[in-house]
């Protein structure tokens, strides 16, 4: 499962991507305008960062087939292959996706709440689609279901499309999205670093230092000893 960060802060994404498997960033129109960056300096920042290996994943804002091809087409000749352009899944952005698909441009559809979105934009070309599991759980719906169902659906009928479950409040939500065999999960960095948390991991790790430092000393490593 690749784990992607759902934030466009580029402090946040430094220092995670420093210490865990990260495998690329998603953003979209909220996320970006809340850094209050130029677009332009933000995306180069990110990019610098993430490197030639990561994936990032830009929304696009036209309200045509042909002003998201635009957007697209640009933001890849500036971004690079690393791109996945964003794209609703309204008719309009099924039209954009195959659009971009036949150009080799990959695509993440998003705003997914349903299988059947989801399997018409993979018919389409899309690379990704997102489905947003806690905004299907807020109008008393299963969104990890609907992720399940999307992962059937695209085995059933061979198609090479992935599912990037977006949308987290909580642990239970990503965990259970990985038991149902999600390919990836955009995850924000205050939730991300949870994933870690438990404490008697804490409890093992100062019981293991005591323990330790009752023979060797303080402050000592094995490096130190040998």
């Amino acid at each position: 499962m690749l784990y992607l960060l759902d934030t466009a802060n580029v402090k946040e994404i430094k220092r995670l991507c420093n210490i865990y498997p990260i495998d690329g960033v998603t953003t979209n129109p909220t996320l970006v305008s809340k850094e209050k960056m130029d677009f332009r300096q933000l995306f180069t920042q990110l990019k610098e960062i993430l490197g030639p290996d990561k994936m990032i994943h830009v929304q696009t804002l036209g309200k045509s087939a042909e002003d998201i091809v635009k957007e697209g087409e640009i933001l890849n000749k500036f971004l690079g292959e690393n791109l996945y352009v964003k794209i609703p899944v309204s008719p309009y952005g099924i039209k954009a996706i195959q659009i971009l698909s036949q150009k080799g441009i990959k695509t993440t559809a998003t705003a997914v709440f349903t299988p059947q979105q989801a399997l018409i934009a993979a018919r389409a070309g899309a690379d990704f689609v997102a489905p947003y599991v806690n905004r299907l759980d807020n109008i008393i719906g299963d969104g990890v279901e609907v992720v399940s169902e999307i992962i059937k659906e695209f085995k059933i009928y061979n198609l090479k499309t992935k599912v990037v479950a977006a949308s987290f409040k909580n642990l239970e939500q990503i965990h259970k999205a990985s038991q149902v065999g999600t390919h990836a999960v955009t995850v924000p960095p205050e939730l991300f670093e949870k994933l870690l948390e438990h404490p008697l991991t804490d409890s093992a790790i100062r019981k293991f230092e005591k323990d330790w430092e009752e023979v060797y000393g303080k402050g000592k490593i094995v490096s130190d000893l040998i």
